[in-house]
């Protein structure tokens, strides 16, 4: 994993013909919404590269691009790995994994109000993560193409603001697993001693 530097270094043509994994999770609303985004833009031809869907529970099932509706963990893995974008939804756990494998993730947050989600938390979430410079967020899909037809040089942009948003991700996970892990502890301690 060298971060999303090297991504770009090594694919620097983010334009057409691009290799597209997108993820839409395991919650149980479908997220027709970005499914149906995706496979619209296949089907005009602004894809024209490879493009897999991890599709859940959508009720919506693409015509013209490949997908499952849930995928093995060494599957996503290297579907992520493999592809010049990667698209997902706005959970914690898929974002996370994104930049954990060196890629910034372009985030459609799921939206209460297509009935994608019981709340909102995705989209406050998303909003904290844009803000810090980590992902490319869009909330709404007819935003989706001109974000794709622009990720390199949005991607670019990102890195000129400083640290590469991918490279401390683990260090920042274990920083929160060591903290939790010594609270755990002293829980303990108190409980033996007490």
């Amino acid at each position: 994993m060298g971060g999303a530097k090297e991504i770009l270094s090594q694919r620097d043509r983010i334009g057409a013909n691009i290799m597209i994994f997108v993820t839409v999770g395991t919650h149980e609303q479908p997220f027709d919404r970005l499914v149906k985004a995706v496979d619209g833009l296949k089907e005009k031809g602004f894809i024209s590269g490879e493009v897999f869907i991890q599709t859940g529970y959508s009720s919506y099932a693409p015509r013209y691009c490949e997908y499952s509706d849930f995928i093995g963990f060494n599957e996503m893995i290297e579907r992520m790995n493999n592809a010049d974008v990667v698209i997902t939804h706005g959970g914690t756990g898929s974002i996370m994994l994104v930049l954990y494998n060196g890629k910034i993730p372009v985030v459609v947050p799921r939206q209460k109000k297509y009935a994608e989600h019981i709340d909102d938390h995705q989209v406050r979430f998303c909003e904290k993560m844009e803000h810090k410079g980590k992902i490319l967020a869009v909330y709404e899909t007819e935003n989706l193409e001109s974000t794709i037809a622009n990720y390199t040089r949005r991607v670019e942009a990102i890195l000129k603001q400083g640290e590469d948003p991918t490279a401390g991700v683990l260090k920042e996970q274990a920083g929160r697993f060591a903290q939790k892990l010594e609270e755990i502890c002293l829980q303990l301690v108190k409980k033996d001693i007490g």
